[in-house]
């Protein structure tokens, strides 16, 4: 058997961002996936908002299921934390993993046939829970490595690579996570690097629950002439909400722009989107306008791409909970467990 490795040497021209790492730092493995996947689109994506981001590496806790898509954490921030859980069942791994240890950025990677079947549940209660991460499913309509049955995101009346017709109604992660109340819900496609990265660097930042929900055609099972999910559909019916720029607030803002061009949205953690809007009536901050308008579109065959629903103001699952500033790992035995006395106060404030 031979492996194929990337070197660990860097060229000493690369560029380095603020906290001294080149973009190669942010690389993992090489990819296994099939030439012309669009996931791995979705990793390059991914390494380059991080890279700008000048994250540290080590800041960031990286969880998947199971499928092609939850292969793709191999393939990006090699020096990250990492888990791979059972299928459908990365939400709820995160969820305790961001409880225990509220330091770490969290973001979960997942696909259609891990968040919209077996894992339906767990991404509904992470969503309305607003769990801070930022959740990105690789949407591809299929199942790819069980040789391309039709997932549940697969469109009704969508053909199969072998022909058949998909009669099922498709789930909506987009819509789901409108509606359960996640604070920030994107929706993008793989081969559109402009739109992704600067989404992907926002939800980064969010301070609640994000989700980017990124069409990502199969070129072995979903690219061909009756699939909604393959490239040449998406590029001929994508409608675009948005042009974003992403600004942290550490960096000087010079850019110039006319009345009416640009909607600012002030972030929980004092960082801003700058969204260049395509369509001037157009509300990012209206959960109920962002509802309509998609289902508006779906029904005439056009795929809303873009940030869709943003509030400004969004809080997290420890903010409900009121837990400790302080990560419940750096705590000792003692802090953890405070004895009989305070146990019998709990349980007589829930009588």
């Amino acid at each position: 058997m031979t492996w194929i490795t990337k070197p660990k040497l860097h060229h000493p021209t690369l560029t380095k961002n603020k906290v001294g790492y080149t973009r190669r730092d942010y690389e993992g493995r090489i990819s296994t996936l099939c030439a012309g996947c669009g996931h791995d689109s979705i990793s390059a994506a991914i390494i380059q908002a991080c890279w700008e981001l000048d994250i540290q590496p080590h800041r960031v806790a990286k969880l998947s299921g199971i499928g092609c898509s939850s292969k793709t954490p191999d393939y990006f921030l090699g020096a990250s934390h990492g888990f791979n859980t059972v299928h459908g069942r990365m939400p709820s791994v995160l969820t305790g993993a961001n409880l225990a240890n509220r330091d770490l950025l969290y973001l979960g990677v997942s696909g259609d046939g891990d968040s919209a079947s077996i894992g339906l549940g767990q991404f509904a209660n992470a969503m309305r829970r607003g769990v801070r991460m930022a959740y990105i499913v690789e949407n591809n309509g299929v199942y790819g490595l069980t040789k391309g049955q039709f997932s549940a995101t697969a469109d009704r009346g969508s053909k199969s690579k072998k022909g058949v017709v998909n009669s099922d109604s498709p789930v909506d992660l987009v819509g789901l996570a409108l509606q359960l109340g996640a604070t920030y819900v994107a929706r993008s496609f793989s081969g559109d690097k402009e739109q992704l990265v600067p989404l992907i660097k926002g939800a980064m930042e969010h301070g609640g629950a994000a989700f980017i929900d990124v069409i990502s055609p199969c070129v072995t099972f979903n690219n061909h002439a009756g699939s909604t999910k393959s490239y040449d559909y998406v590029r001929e019916h994508n409608d675009a909400v948005s042009r974003i720029d992403f600004i942290t607030s550490r960096d000087e803002i010079t850019t110039s722009y006319a009345p009416g061009e640009l909607v600012e949205v002030p972030q929980h953690d004092g960082t801003t989107l700058r969204l260049r809007k395509l369509h001037q009536e157009y509300d990012p901050t209206d959960r109920l306008a962002a509802m309509t308008y998609m289902h508006k579109q779906q029904a005439r065959g056009e795929i809303v791409t873009g940030l869709l629903y943003v509030d400004p103001l969004a809080t997290d699952l420890h903010t409900a909970l009121n837990t400790s500033e302080h990560a419940l790992n750096s705590f000792n035995a003692a802090q953890l467990c405070p004895g009989s006395k305070a146990l019998e106060k709990i349980n007589a404030a829930l009588r």
